[in-house]
């Protein structure tokens, strides 16, 4: 585990962190390592496959709906996307 030192903290921080600590029944060395835990880590890290449930439950998609696109995929030959040109834009007023 490392080791932090914090210089020329106020007075006033930290008789502020002293009564914090002594609030929440911790060391004020406790009480500090739990203000930087919280300060350095999400409050909620983001799942990918929660998100995708939450979006699929959101617009309505089913297990059956997710079955039938697995059975279309499987059947479907793999393509490559076309790429699209696009004219360039001329200047009319010329």
């Amino acid at each position: 585990m490392a080791t932090v030192t914090i210089r020329n903290l106020s007075d006033e921080a930290h008789r502020a962190l002293k009564v914090r600590a002594a609030q929440h029944d911790h060391s004020t060395e406790a009480e500090m390592r739990a203000i930087l835990e919280a300060a350095v880590r999400p409050a909620r890290r983001l799942r990918l496959g929660t998100a995708l449930s939450e979006m699929s439950r959101k617009i309505g998609l089913t297990n059956a709906d997710v079955e039938a696109l697995d059975q279309a995929r499987a059947g479907a030959p793999h393509r490559m996307a076309h790429s699209i040109t696009v004219p360039a834009e001329t200047d009319s007023s010329a």
